[in-house]
């Protein structure tokens, strides 16, 4: 075999193998969510800078949210279908960028591993209608330790009421 040929085999091996390494993104086929929309109908509802993030799971630029400012008393919610995901009080400021919480409400989120880019990470989404929110990550604070670092496009926050 000529050796230009052996090279360009050796790279398409090795191309091969890194593209194991890197799973599909998305939940399994067969899970259902209680809120289910058509992709076209998610595209009318968001945003085209929302749905990339939401839905194909792109990341906003760090300190672009207007959340990472929000101190009021109140619940954050999914932009995707309104389910309350976390409380204020477990809001915190992390340095990082991005509105950072160290725990989300009883059954609100579903996580999964996200390998991409030769990281190991845990991804968050909302329970209710799959929608991105962010990532979980074990360097948070107690009690729980760990910082769920969420794009603040994927959230709404609804103060609480004044009695």
């Amino acid at each position: 075999m000529p050796e230009d040929m052996a090279v360009k085999r050796r790279d398409f091996l090795k191309m091969s193998a890194a593209l194991t390494l890197i799973p599909a993104t998305g939940f399994a086929s067969e899970e259902q969510f209680e809120v289910v929309r058509t992709k076209a109908e998610w595209k009318e509802l968001l945003t085209k800078f929302e749905y990339e993030v939401m839905r194909e799971e792109a990341t906003e630029r760090r300190n672009t949210s207007p959340l990472n400012a929000e101190k009021r008393v109140g619940v954050f919610h999914c932009k995707g279908c309104d389910l309350p995901l976390y409380e204020s009080k477990t809001k915190y400021e992390s340095g990082t960028g991005w509105p950072s919480f160290y725990d989300a409400l009883p059954d609100a989120i579903r996580t999964k591993s996200d390998n991409t880019l030769f990281m190991k990470r845990t991804e968050v989404h909302c329970r209710r209608c799959g929608s991105h929110l962010g990532h979980i990550f074990d360097d948070g604070p107690k009690p729980t330790g760990k910082r769920h670092c969420l794009n603040g496009v994927s959230l709404t926050f609804k103060p609480a009421s004044a009695a």
